[in-house]
């Protein structure tokens, strides 16, 4: 077996939608031990409580961020969401044929209706709005998540200040776990103002990279980005991140869409939605940021950002194998 096959995920084979022979032979799982395999809207079963809820049907079922993809509505191949949570995670539709990535992402099975599987690339960022976390609970730079927000737009940019948000390593496609953050760049006319503001630039840029890693993977360029979670509340930062992808990001009306994709796949199991088409009319446009930044100037401070990276990486000390040593014998 190639353990480098995005094929399997666990010990499920992605392609057959069944559990790995291959796999379950090699860590000796007999298959009886484990729960069958259902699609992701279906009707499971039934409350059988005394809550007031007996007999509800119990239907659909979906990971987070897949959920969360089904809730923005990316059901045609090339449509992608980013969710902009603690960290940020950027899927994308790739359509029933799952590609295999060069670029250190993860091909997964996005959901599975009747007998159609479709597929999704995923791409993760550790610190998303932790950042924000971060400048009011650790730095106490501001009270509060709006603050940082009204002082990264009370300036035109961040002053050639630039924040890694690396605290914990970095995720795809770079996957370093000794790098660690870093903020570089600063003069003595930096203030609040800049440090917020590159504090969400960070986040914005370390999407881009996921963006860039997704095209080259799978070769389609996107058309717009629909983002959620409650960083996508940021207008500068929502700004930005056009302003680097080239294209409009659109939030829409309800961005907590995790909870939104579940009950589409529940709806729809149970009738309560005919098909997937009802569904989209559904999804409402909050807002769309175009971009406006000359694409000369996105590709220099994009190429300021690739050099503080390199400055940010394996800055932690690696563990060292202990030094094993002969025993003495006793004399």
């Amino acid at each position: 077996m190639d353990p480098s096959n995005a094929s399997r995920t666990l010990l499920h084979n992605i392609h057959t939608g069944e559990w790995d022979k291959e796999l379950l032979a090699l860590f000796n799982i007999p298959a009886s031990m484990l729960p069958e395999i259902r699609t992701s809207s279906e009707v499971y079963g039934e409350i059988s409580t005394s809550l007031g809820l007996g007999g509800v049907k119990i239907a659909g079922a979906a990971g987070d961020q897949q959920s969360a993809l089904f809730g923005q509505m990316c059901v045609s191949p090339g449509l992608a969401k980013n969710t902009f949570g603690t960290g940020c995670f950027l899927l994308q539709n790739i359509g029933t044929k799952p590609v295999a990535s060069k670029k250190r992402l993860l091909t997964t099975v996005a959901w599975q209706i009747g007998k159609k599987r479709e597929f999704a690339m995923e791409g993760s960022v550790f610190i998303g709005g932790a950042v924000v976390q971060w400048l009011r609970d650790g730095v106490q730079l501001v009270r509060s998540a709006q603050e940082v927000d009204m002082l990264a737009a009370s300036v035109p940019d961040s002053g050639g200040v630039i924040l890694v948000p690396a605290f914990t390593g970095l995720g795809a496609p770079h996957w370093d776990a000794y790098a660690r953050g870093m903020i570089i760049g600063i003069t003595r006319d930096t203030g609040a103002a800049q440090i917020a503001r590159a504090a969400l630039e960070g986040v914005a840029f370390q999407v881009a990279d996921l963006v860039d890693a997704m095209r080259a993977d799978t070769g389609k360029h996107l058309k717009e980005l629909r983002v959620d979670g409650g960083g996508s509340r940021s207008e500068p930062m929502m700004q930005f991140q056009a302003d680097l992808l080239g294209v409009p990001v659109v939030r829409p009306a309800i961005i907590e869409t995790t909870a939104l994709g579940a009950a589409y796949l529940a709806g729809l199991a149970v009738g309560f939605w005919k098909d997937v088409g009802e569904i989209s009319t559904q999804w409402k446009v909050d807002k769309t940021f175009e971009p406006k930044m000359a694409a000369s100037h996105v590709a220099e401070i994009r190429g300021r950002w690739n050099e503080a990276l390199l400055r940010s990486e394996g800055w932690a000390p690696k563990e060292k194998k202990p030094v094993k040593t002969k025993s003495r014998k006793k004399i």
